[in-house]
């Protein structure tokens, strides 16, 4: 599974200021996103799941051939298995989940298993949130937008707050495709007016925007 513009946007923009001591990649797929904050933080205990057998070797490959193999950890589970048999709490919860119609199944079942909400509901996402997050801990997420109230309305009801909305177009000319959103238990001022910005990746084919190279250029061999 090649590496998706959403996973790097998320892992980019996640925020790490709290001092995470652990963290908690859900869906973890090739394991971008924990290798992402290991680099970018000092946590000692970065832990990923994956219920895909062929993702989940090809993660737990790519966390033991990294620098940071000592702190990365994957397991093979299904989330609601995970949320069962788990008393830890995490920091930081990352997750690039799968959201694709029923309309574009194909028929590799491996394929649509990654790539289609019907493996991690959006309501089995934040009940696991809700249970496995620290009191001060964030959640980051990234959503299709036009799910981004449906979302904030699940989220609130499991008492998910939003403090930073990331809005991500693919060039100046088209429609918001994506939403970054970061969430926390405590309901600050910005929760109800959290703090909203917006990414463009492109102004052109492969003409990449400032702001896309400042948020991302640590983690291209070429950019």
């Amino acid at each position: 599974m090649k590496i998706g513009t959403d996973g790097v946007i998320l892992g980019a923009w996640t925020s790490v200021d709290n001092n995470p001591y652990s963290i908690l990649d859900i869906g973890t797929g090739t394991g971008i996103l924990s290798l992402m904050l290991a680099q970018r933080s000092e946590a000692p205990l970065i832990e990923a799941i994956e219920i895909d057998a062929e993702a989940f070797e090809q993660c737990s490959e790519n966390f033991e051939n990294s620098p940071w193999n000592d702190r990365l950890f994957c397991y093979h589970a299904s989330l609601l298995e995970f949320v069962e048999e788990v008393d830890d709490k995490y920091d930081i919860i990352i997750c690039n989940p799968p959201f694709y119609s029923e309309n574009y199944k194909t028929k590799n079942a491996s394929r649509n298993l990654a790539r289609f909400e019907d493996a991690l509901p959006f309501e089995h996402l934040v009940y696991a949130v809700s249970k496995l997050m620290s009191e001060h801990g964030l959640f980051s997420v990234v959503i299709p937008f036009k799910e981004e109230i449906r979302f904030l309305n699940l989220a609130q009801k499991a008492k998910l707050f939003p403090i930073r909305i990331l809005h991500v177009k693919g060039n100046s000319e088209s429609q918001i495709k994506r939403s970054l959103i970061e969430f926390g238990f405590i309901k600050k001022d910005t929760t109800s007016n959290p703090i909203k910005t917006e990414l463009i990746i492109e102004n052109g084919r492969h003409n990449y925007t400032e702001d896309y190279i400042s948020l991302t250029k640590d983690f291209y061999l070429k950019m």
